[in-house]
């Protein structure tokens, strides 16, 4: 069986690093050598290529940093390099990751000429004192704008990443700014909580952020005023307005899917035709990017394929089917069937012969639940 293929390109500069961030992102210092990277990126793809010839791109993400940075004619030059080397799906989900400070009304209409049709703003607040605390080079008037830039231009498809927990946040603050993105009518919202990751200041320096029970309250709040304004948790942190305005590509993580991923810093995941899972990540640095250098390919050990499979597929509220498992790992369900049981006992998984579904105490204790499938636990 040949599995979905999607296609990951980090461009990875910011105007500032922001101290909570963990991603590959590095502040600009001098302007972006878009020419070099976007041909760095394209003779990157010929190393892959013959891995999954023939296969076709169901979706698109260009994440980063701050992809918005690029120029227009930088972006429609690489999608279009794209597109004559690669099976592009007829209307493919070709996303683009934009943050506010670098928001342009003509920017975003030539990235949707160029055939970007969806967006992901990095709002993560509208209270210009919690956006000062995480860092961000935007204020609340500037958030505002962005969301009416890209609704101008007619993006119908677009998310708003949001956080919660936020330094010093109460409930009150929290739903409030899930109540002005509510405003916009949002197709899609990525709203999940703010934490420490190691590698980042805020790990070394940690603000005072809300205790676990204020946060539990926070995040119970904001998922009731979701649902009752219409939007269905299909993961962990995404909420959409109906299935059809899911992020096809973030879902073809979670079903484990394939994903060709170029730039620096990006890993992907490719299935070869005997059914060998291999990983492999690029160099995080954009100058080592730049230079010539082997792609190395990794095959995951078997016994680590039900770990990597579930760490994906159970973030899903309405899990995967059973069958998936076998089809995207090689391994047979059998396999598990002790950890599977073990899950079913606790009452994080729902009983089912067909379907890997987590209970809503199953996502609550989801850290638990992956534990259960842990090498030495199948």
């Amino acid at each position: 069986m040949t599995l979905p293929l999607s296609l990951y390109i980090h461009l990875p500069w910011c105007v500032q690093k922001c101290p909570y961030c963990d991603f590959n992102s590095h502040r600009i210092t001098e302007p972006i050598p878009e020419q070099a990277y976007s041909q760095q990126l394209l003779a990157e793809l010929q190393t892959h290529l013959p891995l999954v010839w023939g296969r076709t791109v169901q979706t698109v993400f260009i994440g980063g940093g701050t992809p918005s940075l690029f120029s227009v004619e930088a972006m429609d030059a690489v999608l279009s390099q794209l597109r004559a080397h690669l099976f592009i799906q007829a209307g493919a989900e070709i996303t683009l990751e934009a943050n506010p400070n670098s928001a342009d009304q003509a920017k975003f209409a030539g990235f949707k000429q160029a055939g970007v049709n969806r967006l992901s703003l990095g709002i993560q607040s509208f209270a210009d004192d919690k956006l000062r605390a995480l860092g961000r080079a935007h204020d609340n008037q500037q958030a505002i704008a962005a969301i009416e830039m890209a609704q101008a231009v007619g993006f119908d498809s677009f998310n708003l990443d949001l956080m919660f927990a936020l330094p010093q946040q109460s409930v009150a603050q929290a739903l409030a700014d899930l109540r002005k993105a509510l405003e916009f009518q949002p197709p899609h919202l990525s709203w999940y909580q703010l934490t420490l990751e190691p590698n980042t200041l805020f790990y070394q320096q940690p603000p005072a952020l809300p205790d676990e029970d204020l946060a539990w309250e926070i995040q119970s709040a904001g998922q009731a005023l979701l649902g009752q304004s219409g939007y269905q948790a299909y993961e962990i942190s995404a909420y959409a307005r109906q299935p059809a305005l899911r992020c096809r590509h973030n879902l073809n993580y979670w079903q484990f899917g394939d994903y060709l991923a170029l730039g620096a810093g990006a890993h992907g995941k490719i299935t070869t035709a005997e059914g060998q899972v291999l990983r492999y990540q690029n160099p995080r640095s954009p100058q080592a990017y730049l230079l010539k250098y082997r792609v190395d390919y990794q095959a995951v050990a078997s016994q680590d394929l039900p770990l990597e499979f579930m760490l994906n597929a159970l973030r899903l509220t309405d899990g995967v089917p059973l069958a998936w498992f076998a089809q995207r790992t090689g391994l047979k369900p059998a396999q598990i069937q002790t950890s599977l049981l073990q899950a079913q006992a606790k009452g994080w998984l729902k009983p089912s012969q067909s379907q890997l579904c987590p209970t809503a105490q199953g996502l609550q204790f989801l850290n638990e639940l992956l534990l259960l499938f842990l090498p030495d636990q199948v």
